[in-house]
């Protein structure tokens, strides 16, 4: 069978990489930007810093800053008009997946109008047209939005969100610059770096992973699990590292597929507004511990990626319980909640555990289902 890769184009990283956003929109030719980023970070300074690169260049822009956390399909509908209104020809995404998302979105329905009433575009969308240019700038280490085909749209009125997975969408540039991150504070960026280490670890056990998207995922954990400490604590070097490794993360997971820990933070962020980060950090070493039987010995490198030692000794049922134990201490360590009591109302179980195994990512888990299984999987985790 054959195995599809899809990466960006052109992706920039480390310190000062905003600047080459002008170098890129002058050599494409584009006229006028739509500058997609959240009011929070328009609010405090941190899209100025690309907004100076555009004025310091002569580049047009307007922005758009009608961007929930879980981004909606109103935003998505007034940002497809604002767009038109605008006159501009290309985007520019600042912030977390949210912005990105949103961008994604936008960009898809301008370039695909068949699709406009955001809705249709839920699942494995068939377009027939790349979206609109963008450029993705992230100022969180997490979603990994600026290089991955996916996005996610809230659906308001059934409670619900859209995982939408489009080759089309994927932005022509990536802007990775940790000084756009290091603005974020400790609990974001906790919950952003657990997002990444979640795509890395649901990344490599999926059913879909390979030699070429393990090598990713493997990669990612490393990092991510020596620099995420740090980057809580913001130092260059921690910072610097969830920069880089998050975005491996996302080269791998974009590819093959996550399971159903993304599934089953997706309906809490939909009901409960549940930051997506921190949902996937209380979830992730409960169903790690349910999946392992499906996994073979990928536990044992997962656990030497993140600093166990000795796994080479270890019984299957040691490294398996090093591996999750290994997972639990960083979520400890960065003040990840250790549970889901204060989110989740036990009567809403039921309509969580359907929409979790709805959800598009469920088919990728490495151990087969069921609404019954996940049921008690939340039930255990309250």
């Amino acid at each position: 069978m054959a195995q599809r890769f899809i990466l960006n184009g052109t992706s920039y990283h480390g310190k000062g990489a905003i600047k080459e956003i002008a170098t890129e929109a002058i050599s494409r030719g584009f006229k006028k930007a739509f500058v997609c980023s959240d009011p929070d970070l328009i609010k405090f300074g941190v899209t100025k810093k690309v907004l100076d690169v555009l004025d310091e260049n002569g580049l047009a822009y307007e922005v758009y800053s009608d961007i929930k956390p879980n981004p909606t399909v109103e935003n998505v509908k007034t940002g497809v008009q604002a767009f038109k209104d605008a006159g501009t020809d290309y985007l520019i995404a600042i912030g977390g997946g949210s912005s990105m998302d949103t961008a994604k979105a936008i960009g898809i329905i301008i370039n695909n109008p068949e699709f406009s009433d955001v809705i249709s575009l839920e699942g494995v969308a068939p377009t027939k047209k790349p979206a609109v240019p963008i450029i993705a700038v992230p100022t969180t280490a997490g979603t990994a939005a600026e290089v991955t085909i996916n996005y996610v749209i809230t659906d308001t009125s059934k409670n619900r969100k859209m995982v939408c997975v489009d080759p089309h969408d994927i932005p022509v540039v990536a802007v990775v610059d940790p000084d756009m991150m290091s603005s974020m504070p400790k609990g974001l960026t906790a919950a952003t770096g657990m997002d990444a280490l979640t795509h890395a670890i649901e990344g490599y056990i999926t059913a879909g992973a390979w030699e070429l998207s393990d090598m990713f995922h493997l990669k990612a954990i490393e990092i991510i699990s020596k620099s995420l400490r740090g980057a809580v604590e913001n130092t260059p070097e921690g910072r610097e590292g969830m920069a880089l490794g998050q975005y491996i993360a996302g080269m791998g997971f974009s590819n093959v597929g996550l399971g159903i820990v993304h599934s089953m933070a997706h309906p809490l962020g939909a009901l409960y507004d549940t930051p997506h980060g921190v949902a996937n950090a209380i979830i992730l070493p409960t169903v790690m511990e349910y999946n392992a039987p499906a996994t073979g010995e990928k536990y044992r490198d997962i656990a030497k990626a993140m600093g166990v030692k000795g796994t080479d000794d270890m019984t299957q049922e040691e490294y398996r319980k090093a591996a999750v134990d290994a997972v639990r201490k960083l979520s400890q360590d960065v003040g990840i909640p250790a549970n889901l009591k204060d989110i989740v109302k036990e009567e809403d179980i039921p309509f969580l555990a359907q929409s979790a195994y709805d959800d598009a990512c469920r088919p990728g888990n490495p151990r087969e289902t069921s609404v019954e299984e996940i049921t008690e999987l939340y039930k255990s985790l309250i």
